[in-house]
């Protein structure tokens, strides 16, 4: 859809959020999640068919005045003259297919990439990824589109992402990246970093054990420790958050 649309705000938001959403780049940064690329955003807090995200730009140089608002279909409503990444309607589809969702994290770290190119499915090693232990999808573009650039660069993409993504909280991309997200921006970021944690370990636990079954976390442990993690992500995001405080005043 056009950018030429420009749909209205859904109306003010608290500046400690927006300066929350900008950290939350620089903390995906810091953690090795994303590099130059890759994207977080929060959904609006009053307005749940509006949702937040930087203007198309390294993650790590993200401030509180590059945050731009969309609409479900991620059309901006305020670029005034910012560019927008290409791939935000990952964001916009997964609000519009899952009202639970208020943050995603869209990244290209590279201990999980493997995991969507080969039939190994990634699993929860240990308590802090326990929101893996529900299953982790890969979505492959080309069983829908054929071969493209690997981009969700339009809402038909998008959908068929969130199609395959349901309801997890992460999926990964095949020879792209993956998506987490959460109920909060703190989960989305600390979901984000420890699948990326999870998969390294997860090729530690490979190469150690062989042909041998790996111990990991099953439905049931995952659901019982996601819900202590609800806490632990809150005390991560704290330290994280304290970091890039001190590091650039705000």
């Amino acid at each position: 859809m056009s950018e030429a649309i420009t749909p209205p705000s859904g109306g003010p938001v608290d500046p400690a959020l927006i300066a929350d959403l900008a950290a939350a780049a620089r903390i995906l940064a810091q953690q090795g999640v994303v590099d130059g690329m890759g994207h977080v955003s929060m959904r609006h807090p009053t307005a749940p068919n509006r949702y937040l995200m930087s203007k198309a730009q390294a993650p790590a140089l993200v401030s509180p005045d590059d945050i731009i608002e969309y609409d479900l279909d991620s059309n901006p409503c305020n670029a005034a003259g910012r560019g927008s990444f290409l791939e935000r309607f990952i964001h916009g589809a997964v609000y519009k297919a899952r009202p639970d969702v208020m943050a995603v994290v869209h990244s290209h770290s590279p201990s999980v990439i493997p995991f969507g190119l080969v039939p190994v499915p990634m699993q929860a090693m240990f308590h802090n990824a326990a929101f893996l232990a529900c299953g982790v999808p890969v979505f492959d573009i080309s069983e829908r589109f054929g071969a493209t650039d690997m981009l969700v660069g339009n809402p038909a993409k998008g959908q068929a992402f969130t199609d395959v993504m349901g309801d997890r909280d992460v999926a990964l991309m095949r020879a792209h990246g993956s998506v987490a997200c959460g109920s909060s921006l703190q989960t989305a970021v600390f979901r984000a970093v420890y699948t990326e944690v999870n998969a390294r370990i997860q090729h530690w636990t490979q190469a150690l054990g062989g042909m041998n079954p790996m111990a990991a976390l099953n439905r049931e442990e995952g659901v019982l420790a996601d819900a202590v993690n609800q806490g632990a992500a809150l005390r991560a995001w704290d330290l994280w958050r304290g970091q890039v405080r001190t590091q650039i005043g705000w």
